[in-house]
């Protein structure tokens, strides 16, 4: 089954979204749960530790692994 590239592991087949797509009375939307107070306010804390870190330190707090 083909899956959209997403987070999440309830993610919908793309044939799903195609057949809804046929529909006149469906919309598709993204996804805009990171736009909240808490979730602005949690991404600003974690990038100013990180800064604050990799300037301390020379490594950030949450550095990505490649």
């Amino acid at each position: 089954m083909a899956r959209l590239p997403a987070y999440s592991p309830h993610a919908v087949a793309e044939h799903t979204f195609a057949r809804l797509m046929t529909f006149p009375n469906v919309v598709i939307t993204g996804h805009q749960g990171f736009f909240t107070h808490e979730a602005l306010t949690a991404i600003a804390e974690t990038t100013i530790g990180n800064l604050t870190s990799f300037e301390m330190t020379g490594e950030a707090l949450h550095a990505l692994q490649s």
